[in-house]
């Protein structure tokens, strides 16, 4: 054991300047190269060479350099460590850290843990054979994970004759690969495991290469700097009671904070200013602390927190949402389904997701993808996943430290994966209330005396659906209809609003939000003025038709206009479609932005089933069983 502790420390107790994985398919001499590097930078303990060759000896085999890696593995607490070795390596110019990822494909999972956690990656690729499935799925998921600084290692060109022609071969493969990805190799080295060359030495064989030697390029990385620049994440692992005090905990995940500085909780969206930043033994409490430390703080107010509230600065604060993009890994045994129910480990938090779509599934070998009714074990894919609780977390492009996931069914690890919000927009700016001092007047008229004066209940009867479903003529003729019967109506169009109220708005994500905030608003309030308001809008996003129908209470009335896709693009009536698909129009709903169906619509009208009439007829029927007054109700 003595040995095993001078393998893993072997100068000093402190970080590691460079953690670094290790990657390729199984077989093509990952360990092999890890074992050579080991012995010719001289990171082996001392007598480690020696024992194996007596071993092999005794044995009757020749020694084979991946057994160096497979006695340090045995060496290690095998119940923790087995399936992603770390070994400390010297190079000249500092000391790393070595993850070993197995290639084998049920392995896959341990490839993820250890690339998460790694500063740059080193993808071994077999000169004979090539890119394989698995090179291709470690490169894909090395890109998923965000890891920048890559260098490939052609191994085993002793088999190929040191033949500078099939290097070529294989490094353009790789490079157009990578290039796909998004990905590009600091560097390409020829080498042979086996013979150590170009690994510490150069290789005599091989005098065509003029680039760098394996460890060459690896003192070229650069470890991964402690994110103090981005913006403040803070989130709380537990809270503490101690001498009446409530001292909350957790790590510094990126940024800089400071006593004194006015702190943002998410999810409850409320601010509390640090009053103190607490500390243990002997000095002065420290006035600041950066990304990587752990610490306590207490507020200058008693704010409910609690673990899994993430504590920023507003001015660059985390989204807020209840439905984002993932893309994942799955290693479940079982399939992945829509409807599906996991937990999602956070940061520190857990919630409770559904997974509302599975939006793609992607082909690591080709890098296309398609649609797909279910997930299978080892896949990549992109899915859309919904909280019942509002969640504080960043795009992974923003923050990786804060954008990426994990999910769990039971207590199996079943993904992980990156966060995107494309589509999608920050609900945090719709859930804050900035006016003070508000006091709201009653009116001296009742609900009750408007609707004995009109005949009806005022309503919001909200249409939604994708455009060309047929919404704006449902709308224009339910309005005609019940005109001439007497009801006091009006419509909200979508392209009439946005002439006025609503024209300093856009079509992205977050104004799209603002637009049918507006909208329900102001429906919410023609309703109470006793009128029947029908809108016609697409309205894409469940939580906002769920934030309409909170301000309108039980006058909201929900009816889906549905119709396929299909037909949708096929009547176009507005040419929009043609548009979108042809790259115009970005984020349009349906082709390149989500729409969220109701779940539960008060009626559905088919328009792709039915005719305008038919529907028109379901319609009406409902408002009288639902809106208008009865005549026993008026008598």
């Amino acid at each position: 054991m003595a040995e095993t502790t001078e393998q893993a420390q072997p100068t000093r107790f402190r970080p590691a300047d460079l953690r670094l994985v290790v990657v390729g398919h199984v077989d093509h001499g990952k360990s092999t190269l890890i074992g050579r590097l080991l012995h010719d930078t001289g990171s082996l303990p001392d007598g480690k060479l020696e024992e194996l060759k007596a071993v092999s000896e005794k044995r009757g085999m020749p020694l084979e350099w991946s057994f160096v890696l497979d006695a340090l593995q045995a060496e290690r607490d095998q119940a923790v460590t087995i399936d992603i070795t770390q070994i400390w390596l010297r190079t000249p110019r500092r000391d790393c850290v070595i993850i070993d990822a197995p290639g084998h494909r049920e392995f896959l999972r341990n490839m993820v843990s250890g690339a998460a956690s790694a500063d740059a990656a080193a993808l071994v690729v077999d000169a004979s054979e090539g890119m394989r499935e698995q090179s291709r799925r470690h490169a894909y998921l090395l890109n998923l994970l965000g890891l920048r600084q890559v260098v490939v290692a052609v191994n085993k060109m002793d088999l190929v004759d040191h033949d500078a022609a099939r290097f070529d071969e294989v490094r353009r493969s790789v490079e157009d690969f990578l290039r796909d990805l998004g990905l590009r190799a600091s560097a390409v080295v020829p080498v042979s495991a086996r013979h150590g060359e170009n690994l510490a030495g150069r290789a005599a064989a091989m005098p065509w290469y003029e680039g760098p030697t394996l460890l060459e390029a690896l003192d070229r990385f650069e470890p991964s700097a402690a994110p103090v620049d981005r913006p403040l994440r803070l989130p709380i692992q537990d809270v503490y009671k101690f001498d009446h005090r409530r001292i909350l905990v957790g790590r510094v995940e990126t940024g800089v904070l400071r006593a004194g500085d006015q702190i943002l909780f998410s999810p409850a969206n409320r601010t509390a200013r640090i009053a103190t930043i607490e500390h243990w033994g002997p000095g002065e409490a420290p006035v600041e602390v950066k990304a990587g430390q752990t610490v306590g703080i207490t507020l200058d107010e008693p704010l409910f927190v609690e673990r899994g509230d993430v504590a920023s600065h507003a001015d660059h604060a985390p989204v807020l949402t209840n439905v984002f993009r993932a893309s994942l890994f799955w290693i479940g045994r079982k399939p992945l389904l829509p409807g599906q129910a996991l937990t999602l480990k956070l940061g520190t938090d857990r919630a409770a997701v559904t997974v509302q779509s599975i939006d793609r599934v992607v082909d690591t070998q080709t890098l296309g993808g398609g649609d797909a009714d279910q997930v299978r074990t080892n896949e990549v894919c992109e899915v859309t996943l919904r909280s019942r609780e509002m969640l504080a977390l960043d795009e992974h492009s923003a923050n990786p430290a804060t954008g990426r996931c994990v999910l769990v069914d039971g207590f199996d690890t079943v993904a992980a994966g990156v966060i995107n919000m494309r589509g999608y927009p920050d609900q945090r700016q719709l859930l804050t209330v900035k006016s003070t001092n508000i006091q709201e007047v009653d009116h001296l008229l009742n609900a009750t005396a408007r609707a004995w004066r009109n005949g009806h209940h005022g309503a919001v009867i909200w249409f939604t659906g994708l455009s060309g479903a047929g919404k704006s003529t449902l709308a224009m003729r339910a309005e005609q209809r019940l005109f001439q019967r007497g009801f006091q109506t009006y419509v909200l169009d979508g392209d009439n609003v946005r002439h006025g109220l609503n024209s300093d708005l856009g079509f992205a994500p977050a104004d799209r939000a603002e637009n049918i905030r507006r909208v329900g608003e102001v429906a919410s309030l023609f309703a109470n003025a006793g009128l029947i308001v029908i809108t016609s809008f697409i309205s894409p996003y469940r939580a906002d038709r769920e934030r309409v129908r909170k301000a309108a209470g039980s006058a909201f009335h929900e009816i889906y206009i549905k119709a396929d896709l299909s037909v949708c693009e096929q009547r176009d009536p507005k040419g929009l479609y043609r548009k979108a698909r042809a790259g115009v129009i970005p984020e349009f709903t349906g082709i390149s932005a989500p729409y969220e169906p109701p779940e539960s619509p008060e009626l559905v009208v088919d328009t792709s089933r039915r005719s305008v009439e038919e529907c028109l007829e379901d319609i009406m029927t409902y408002v009288e069983a639902h809106i208008a007054l009865r005549t026993s109700d008026v008598a």
